[in-house]
């Protein structure tokens, strides 16, 4: 199977994870869950970390807009990542406190 060009999104976030010992998970989507739930779900020193991955020039849906902005109405942090600004996540990663 080809490595879609969002799974390579997802493996630089997962690799950028492991690297600052962050608990992480993907939420498993099988058509029982919530839509629009974000891709990554993270605990960075306590804080609640939602990543959205998208490639290319690929959006958000109406449905994940919402969520992400319900996780930040409740206090956590949510981002979209792409591969041109992992940049974002390298900072969140360290300096979240």
């Amino acid at each position: 199977m080809a490595r879609t060009p969002e799974r390579a999104v997802k493996d630089a976030v997962e690799k950028l994870l492991k690297a600052h010992k962050v608990w992480y998970f993907f939420p498993n989507m099988t058509g029982y869950g919530r839509a629009g739930i974000p891709d990554i779900i993270a605990c960075v020193r306590g804080r609640f970390l939602a990543i959205e991955c998208k490639a290319g020039k690929g959006q958000t849906t109406a449905l994940q807009d919402r969520e992400l902005e319900r996780i930040e109405d409740s206090g956590g942090i949510s981002i979209v990542i792409r591969e041109d600004n992992l940049d974002v996540l390298e900072h969140i990663l360290e300096f979240v406190k």
